[in-house]
């Protein structure tokens, strides 16, 4: 499966550009019916640490949103959420790469919290923290409705991780579809 390459959007990535990240099933391999609550259930999804390292080289801003709910739901305190989200860091740092911070909501799906996606509060808390962020010219990955919501309320534009049927029914909300990380980062040259 190939994805539209940028370039026939016309669009120029520099690093005047901002790439937001979803967490699970994008940068990591999704638990199934589970939520990864150490470092040790992490594991980074084929291609993913070149990826990044590919996206530090065009993007001035990555960011990862994040809903994060198993803290809300008492299966894991924040504190080892954000050691995992430390070490994942790090391990992107160590193979080149860089995100620059990382969001995510605690919050249950039934709270509809400003800060979980698909509303727009972990963007809005990134643009804050970093002023220089224009939604209008940044990007949304991710492999969820709620992900490409997100980011075409803020007015990005949005690529969804996985497969396309999802863009067939929402194909005003989809942009580009690429099968992962490695395949949309490649196509950025």
């Amino acid at each position: 499966m190939k994805g539209l390459k940028l370039n026939s959007m016309n669009l120029k990535i520099d690093k005047s550009w901002t790439l937001f990240l979803d967490r699970d099933g994008v940068i990591n391999e999704r638990l199934q019916d589970d939520y990864v609550k150490s470092w040790e259930q992490f594991r980074f999804i084929d291609g993913t640490l070149e990826a990044i390292n590919m996206f530090t080289q065009h993007f001035g801003r990555i960011v990862v949103v994040s809903n994060q709910q198993g803290v809300g739901k008492g299966l894991m305190p924040a504190s080892e959420l954000e050691l995992i989200h430390k070490q994942m860091q790090q391990a992107v740092a160590e193979a080149g790469g860089k995100i620059d911070r990382v969001y995510y909501s605690p919050y249950l799906e039934v709270e509809k919290h400003i800060t979980r996606k698909p509303a727009i509060g972990m963007g809005l808390k990134a643009r804050q923290d970093f002023n220089e962020i224009s939604f209008k010219k940044s990007i949304m990955a991710g492999d969820s409705f709620s992900d490409v919501l997100f980011g075409k309320r803020l007015g990005m534009k949005t690529v969804l991780i996985g497969e396309r049927d999802m863009a067939r029914e929402h194909p005003n909300l989809i942009d580009l579809v690429y099968p992962d990380l490695i395949t949309f980062a490649r196509s950025i040259k």
